[in-house]
């Protein structure tokens, strides 16, 4: 068994921050923030020892370097890495523990009174990938000079903080991978967490059952607690969860500030076994469709309707989204992970190698189609990264877009990112972006704080990985 004492100042999977002040702020709530903050720490180390094979020394270093401040009060928490039961202890003054249990095959989840649910692991039917192969099982190493260059920044340290600590980084041109690099430790199966990149997985898993027939966009989204048509939440639709215009008073997983961790949302996150149930609960803050605000209930509440479409049972959504999405793509070294009642934690809990978050990049680039088959409705690729009005960061339907005029956009445009990219982004430095015009999949991981926005490299890397690839493709064609 591993122990340590810290307390942590935490991202969550959408950039929520937790401060020790926070228990001084005496709101109703308060009792929630050494659970949410305990939480954060146990699911992230528990997923990154148990499922990636990361060292949790490490892993909490670089958590907590990527999150400004939290090295104040490094001598309040306690956490205990036990691997010989496969589960990580936390607790903060000695309250707030919390408890993250690794089970085979499901990966990490946070145990609180009631005990988790039983889930039987789907079996692997061994189901061919239509994808065609994106690179030969060896390191690709970057095919040219000016791909090394790129990797070799991308990679780099500044002298002074705040650090990048990049992890893994693919890059796929025409559906191949030219380049690809991994820090100590990391590898191209290692699985890593994505956090809110998951949203965008619950994105494309829903345009599926939309192309199935068993969702509809539009109209009331088929949820029980809502179904009474005097009920305001009767008229939220599934376009609004996927854009995050369904007002559903919950808070805001959007920005890190000092009593973030007294929003609801977080307590959904990490005090809940059952986080639909809890959001379904939820009132109304906006009328439906009238104001954008981002918030992990939004997507935990579409990872239920997939779960009922799917069949109900959890074991139906994960051999659904394996059968329907990852097998298709190749994507083998995946591991979606549960709330304690057996639901998808879509809002940021899917792990996966880099190279299986360019699989699912470039079945965007290819307008939701692998090996012929179409695998998102047609239009849906469009559709996803179509701007929601009023998302200020540029957000489409699950992914994050150059498209519109957000000032998101314009700045994403302005530090040289293409108009025509679109993105699944996951907080401190994850990206899986995806840019048509230059046939690019560019996939980013690892630990970076979320600002300045420069600090994780990416505008640099997609920069130089656009004009290399373009300079060398324009050198082919003139031989």
């Amino acid at each position: 068994m591993t122990r340590c004492r810290k307390i942590i100042l935490a991202t969550t999977a959408t950039a929520t921050a937790i401060a020790f002040a926070g228990l001084a702020l005496g709101a109703a709530r308060a009792r929630d923030v050494p659970k949410v903050a305990t939480g954060f720490i146990a699911d992230t180390l528990c997923s990154e020892t148990f499922v990636s094979g990361l060292d949790p020394m490490r892993d909490l270093a670089e958590t907590t370097d990527a999150m400004p401040g939290a090295g104040l009060l490094t001598w309040a928490m306690d956490v205990r890495v036990d691997r010989a039961r496969k589960d990580v202890t936390v607790s903060l003054f000695g309250i707030g523990r919390s408890h993250a249990v690794y089970r085979e095959g499901l990966g990490c989840t946070l145990e609180h009174d009631q005990g988790l649910v039983d889930v039987a692991v789907p079996p692997d039917d061994k189901q061919p990938a239509l994808l065609p192969e994106i690179a030969g099982p060896g390191l690709v190493p970057p095919q040219s000079q000016g791909l090394s260059a790129a990797l070799d920044r991308a990679f780099a340290e500044p002298a002074q903080p705040p650090y990048r600590r990049t992890r893994a980084i693919v890059v796929m041109k025409a559906g191949r991978v030219v380049a690809e690099r991994y820090a100590d430790g990391v590898g191209p199966e290692t699985q890593l967490l994505g956090f809110s990149m998951t949203k965008s997985v619950m994105s494309a898993l829903t345009g599926i059952l939309v192309r199935q027939g068993k969702l509809k966009l539009d109209g009331p989204a088929p949820i029980t607690a809502w179904q009474n048509p005097d009920d305001p939440r009767h008229a939220i639709t599934v376009d609004q969860l996927l854009r995050h215009t369904a007002g559903i008073a919950l808070g805001s997983s959007l920005e890190a500030w000092l009593g973030s961790a007294l929003e609801p949302v977080n307590a959904m996150k990490y005090a809940e076994d059952d986080m639909a149930s809890f959001a379904e609960r939820a009132p109304l803050a906006t009328a439906p469709g009238t104001v954008w605000n981002y918030h992990d209930g939004n997507t935990i509440i579409l990872a239920h309707l997939i779960r009922n479409a799917a069949g109900g049972k959890p074991a139906d959504a994960l051999a659904f989204a394996r059968r329907e999405l990852f097998a298709p793509l190749g994507m083998n070294n995946v591991t979606l992970q549960l709330d304690g009642a057996g639901t998808i934690e879509g809002s940021g809990e899917m792990l996966a190698s880099a190279r299986d978050w360019a699989r699912f990049g470039q079945l965007y680039l290819n307008d939701g189609v692998a090996g012929g088959k179409r695998i998102l409705p047609e239009g849906w690729v469009n559709y996803s990264a179509t701007a929601t009005p009023n998302a200020w960061v540029g957000i489409g339907a699950g992914f994050w877009t150059n498209q519109g005029d957000s000032f998101g956009a314009k700045f994403r445009i302005k530090h040289g990112w293409p108009r025509d990219a679109f993105f699944a982004k996951g907080t401190i430095g994850q990206y899986t972006i995806v840019i048509p015009s230059e046939r690019l999949v560019i996939v980013r991981l690892g630990r970076s704080p979320n600002a300045p926005p420069e600090a994780d490299g990416v505008f640099d890397l997609v920069r130089d990985v656009v004009a290399t690839t373009r300079e060398k493709g324009k050198l082919a064609g003139a031989n």
